[in-house]
């Protein structure tokens, strides 16, 4: 891969304006481990919802989205695209429709503008792609806009609640006992 072909996470980041008060998604609560959801691309879990190469494309998706960088491991790495066929596959038949419609007109998309399908687009492609749809996320049009809020949704969800990227990326050390609570020290505040 050219250097210009890598992304930092903090630059794919601002490219898709990944905002975790924006997303859209159902409500997760609690940390999990995503049990039995590893990067279903190389397969150990069986799909729930998803074809191969639909979950192919929403790996790459979620990993342009939360990437691999130095500090830690990225979507891919922590099992998000296997959350992502779990809760997809729990969703009412509306959501389903909109995912899978979503993933065809984005290849839809890629074939008509670079001959290939997304997953099989290089990484420049896929950003240019990327940036496109992602350009009316606070007033989506289109399938494809529609399906970007839902995907980003997701990715932000399934990351952010997995170890990975609970304890990696946050470095979430758990609640802090304290012997006394001192209150603020600030002098204006004190009055």
């Amino acid at each position: 891969m050219s250097d210009d072909d890598t992304i930092s996470r903090r630059t794919a980041l601002k490219i898709i304006a990944v905002g975790v008060g924006a997303v859209s998604a159902p409500p997760v609560l609690g940390q999990h481990q995503h049990h039995g959801m590893e990067p279903v691309v190389e397969a150990q879990a069986p799909l729930r919802f998803f074809t191969a190469p639909e979950i192919a494309t929403i790996t790459v998706i979620s990993d342009l989205i939360i990437p691999t960088d130095e500090h830690s491991p990225g979507a891919k790495e922590s099992g998000v695209p296997g959350f992502i066929d779990l809760m997809v596959s729990d969703s009412p038949d509306e959501t389903k429709t909109l995912w899978r419609d979503g993933l065809a007109a984005v290849d839809r998309l890629c074939q008509k503008k670079f001959a290939v399908t997304f997953a099989a687009a290089n990484t420049q492609q896929q950003v240019s792609l990327l940036k496109e749809i992602s350009k009316n996320e606070y007033s989506p049009k289109t399938i494809e806009e529609r399906f970007f809020i839902a995907i980003k949704g997701l990715t932000v969800d399934g990351y952010y609640t997995s170890q990975i990227g609970i304890h990696q990326e946050l470095r979430y050390k758990g609640n802090a006992y304290l012997k006394d609570f001192v209150g603020c020290t600030h002098p204006e505040h004190n009055s």
